[in-house]
């Protein structure tokens, strides 16, 4: 019976990649660019990484020189690029992004490596091949939430997005990525979800089609930890969607596609009101 509704559900695309994609293709709205080169996506990607960091700025995730942000190249998949360390996410420009391998080696770039988002992301990347894109801060209400070990409820349109697609990880929880195995016992206990909530450590998220969708998934991830923190401090309890309800949500708000799609709008915002990140 719940499989006979589930397909009920399925609504018809009509070969769209979203319901939020318009049937008229002459009307303005976002598509994902193609590329005649590896050089020129390579420039979309480091321009949309900076578009990140500027991001995180907007929402106040800095702390100190924590805080690190991959996407990994279009040519070379066993080398990223990332954010330098201890450059503020509003100073982060493609001028001072750096690129390195999966050992710690700078390739491009005068800024040195931040040695925790080496070990974590580089082990991340090479155990995953698939993910082309990761985000990690240290935010207050994703840290607090962490602390508490248990996933997201779904109390919301905007929780139901992560709805069995987020994982509790216990793995060295609280201890700094410092060594090198750390990175990898992390990363080897990782399941195919977008959002991770590291216990005793904070939010990570990972995108298997592009940094705009993992920094907007990372920025919802805040969101709803703090919904929820919001939610259990009345001390009364919220009304949950059901699985069905979460999953047709999930469905049609919880994609990288969509994480992609929101990401837009911060994208047209920062192109216009801080043209300095293309310097």
């Amino acid at each position: 019976m719940a499989e006979v509704m589930e397909k009920e559900r399925k609504l018809d695309l009509g070969g769209r990649e979203s319901i939020y994609q318009p049937e008229d293709k002459n009307l303005i709205f976002p598509y994902q660019p193609k590329f005649n080169s590896f050089a020129e996506e390579r420039q979309h990607l480091k321009e949309r990484l900076v578009a990140a960091c500027r991001a995180f700025a907007l929402e106040k995730f800095d702390y100190g020189f924590a805080g690190h942000l991959t996407v990994r190249d279009p040519e070379h998949p066993h080398l990223y690029w990332t954010n330098p360390m201890a450059v503020h996410f509003d100073q982060v420009k493609v001028s001072n992004l750096i690129l390195a391998d999966h050992e710690g080696n700078i390739l491009e770039g005068k800024h040195a490596l931040n040695r925790a988002g080496f070990v974590l992301h580089a082990a991340v990347h090479e155990k995953h091949p698939d993910i082309v894109a990761m985000c990690h801060a240290h935010t207050v209400y994703g840290t607090a939430f962490a602390a508490l070990g248990k996933p997201l409820d779904p109390i919301s349109q905007d929780a139901a997005a992560f709805f069995e697609d987020h994982m509790v990880l216990s793995e060295q929880a609280g201890q700094v990525a410092v060594e090198d195995n750390s990175g990898y016992n992390v990363a080897g206990s990782l399941k195919k979800v977008k959002a991770i909530i590291h216990r005793n450590h904070g939010l990570l998220t990972v995108s298997r089609h592009s940094i705009e969708s993992a920094a907007f998934w990372f920025i919802a991830l805040e969101r709803c930890c703090k919904q929820q923190m919001i939610v259990e401090a009345t001390g009364i309890k919220p009304n949950m969607l059901t699985p069905e309800v979460a999953r047709y949500s999930r469905e049609h708000v919880g994609s990288d596609y969509i994480g992609w799609l929101h990401f837009q709008p911060i994208w047209g915002y920062l192109k216009e009101n801080q043209p300095d990140m293309f310097a």
